[in-house]
């Protein structure tokens, strides 16, 4: 019982509470983690690497099965005579949810597991990536979601469009400013949700704790789809917007395309925002 106090008491008091204020906190030497340098936002070099091309291969396969197994889900969901006889709103959000969770474990040491274009904009102006892996993951991704979606319906083409396709749009009785709420508000829950779980301050002081990071991405992206499936079927990801709206190509699913790439990206870049400049107050430039 004596080590397993000392233990406690070492957690309880190993960090001082008095911690520097702002930007300040950023320069001190006795901190206990290292903050990795911000990316460059251009880096030519990158082309010429294996492991960049194979992180663009990861994504685009991420991808590819987040959109198979989902969209299989909501087709069931949508075909069933009865909520009851199938896993209903409940289950689509597990397995959107479950999903983000089994490839973000994945494929976070070869990509980072982004498998949205909005957490790597938010990465992206957090200087977490350059531009050109930014853009060529966002690529990968939308190339992904487009194969994951075609497959499905080369699979069950008449059943595929019968039911909707997986595509989003705003549902009846909710005008397109509710739908563009509910994709900025959604996206910016998960970027955050990313950006906390990944924290290298979090990762030194908790890591006498086992916390997976891929557990809180997914379980915000299954409680973001539980409250905001009935507004839009729940975007939060302009991959999986596009790849089923290509692939079920219906006009009043572009009528609000613009929505599930609007409104993530403002999710995303408010997330950055709060996260860098409120929460861990760094600068985004670095220091000269």
């Amino acid at each position: 019982m004596e080590g397993k106090e000392e233990d406690v008491r070492l957690g309880a008091y190993k960090f001082s509470e008095r911690q520097p204020i702002g930007t300040a906190a950023q320069g001190s030497e006795d901190k206990d983690y290292k903050e990795p340098p911000p990316a460059p936002l251009f880096e030519p070099g990158e082309l010429k690497s294996w492991s960049f091309y194979r992180a663009g291969i990861a994504e685009f396969m991420a991808t590819f099965l987040f959109l198979y197994v989902t969209i299989l889900t909501v087709m069931g969901v949508n075909n069933s005579p009865s909520k009851c006889a199938s896993v209903g709103i409940q289950g689509i959000a597990w397995s959107f949810g479950g999903m983000i969770f089994a490839l973000v474990y994945c494929t976070a040491g070869i990509s980072g597991g982004h498998i949205n274009p909005a957490v790597t904009f938010g990465l992206f102006l957090a200087r977490k990536l350059s531009l050109t892996r930014a853009v060529f993951y966002i690529v990968m991704q939308c190339l992904g979601a487009i194969c994951g979606a075609g497959v499905v319906k080369g699979f069950q083409q008449g059943l595929y469009m019968s039911t909707g396709g997986g595509a989003n749009a705003v549902n009846a009785g909710y005008t397109k400013g509710d739908g563009l709420g509910a994709e900025i508000v959604g996206t910016f829950v998960l970027v955050y949700t990313v950006f906390s779980a990944t924290d290298a301050k979090r990762n030194a002081r908790d890591s006498h704790v086992p916390i997976l990071a891929p557990l809180p991405i997914g379980f915000a992206v299954f409680l973001v789809h539980l409250a905001t499936i009935p507004i839009t079927g729940t975007g939060i990801n302009p991959a999986r917007s596009l790849g089923a709206a290509i692939i079920y190509n219906r006009e009043h699913t572009w009528s609000d395309h613009w929505i599930f790439w609007v409104g993530p990206f403002i999710g995303a870049a408010l997330a950055a925002v709060y996260h860098q400049v409120v929460i861990r107050a760094i600068p985004f430039k670095s220091k000269s």
